[in-house]
């Protein structure tokens, strides 16, 4: 087939395809539905994020050379961290004792209401 007719094929069937996405569009209109596909759409884009995200965490890991440098393992390496383990040294070896990291985030116990009877 030369291009002139495979470039008017194209065309015939683009024609065919709106006139059948009108069809049916006025159909489901008939139905009453007519908003059925925006809504689908809508509700696939409401999705939530991460149930973590935008929480503090403890900080985890701490820079012995200057103490208030802290990372808590989240997100991107600090640049004082990857500078050190590439010379040579342990992610373990910047750990901050779990038992100090811990006290900060103690959980608070509830008690529960007595139900009425």
């Amino acid at each position: 087939m030369s291009v002139e007719v495979l470039l008017k094929m194209r065309d015939d069937i683009g024609h065919i395809l709106s006139s059948k996405v009108e069809t049916l569009q006025t159909q489901l209109a008939a139905l009453g539905d007519g908003g059925w596909v925006a809504r689908s759409t809508k509700s696939l884009s409401h999705r939530r994020g991460s149930a973590l995200k935008g929480k503090k965490v403890a900080p985890k890991y701490r820079n012995p050379n200057n103490r208030s440098e802290t990372w808590a393992g989240r997100g991107a390496m600090p640049r004082w961290m990857a500078a050190q383990i590439k010379a040579g040294k342990n992610r373990e070896d910047f750990a901050i004792s779990r038992s100090s990291a811990s006290m900060k985030h103690v959980p608070v116990k509830r008690t529960r209401k007595k139900r009425k009877k």
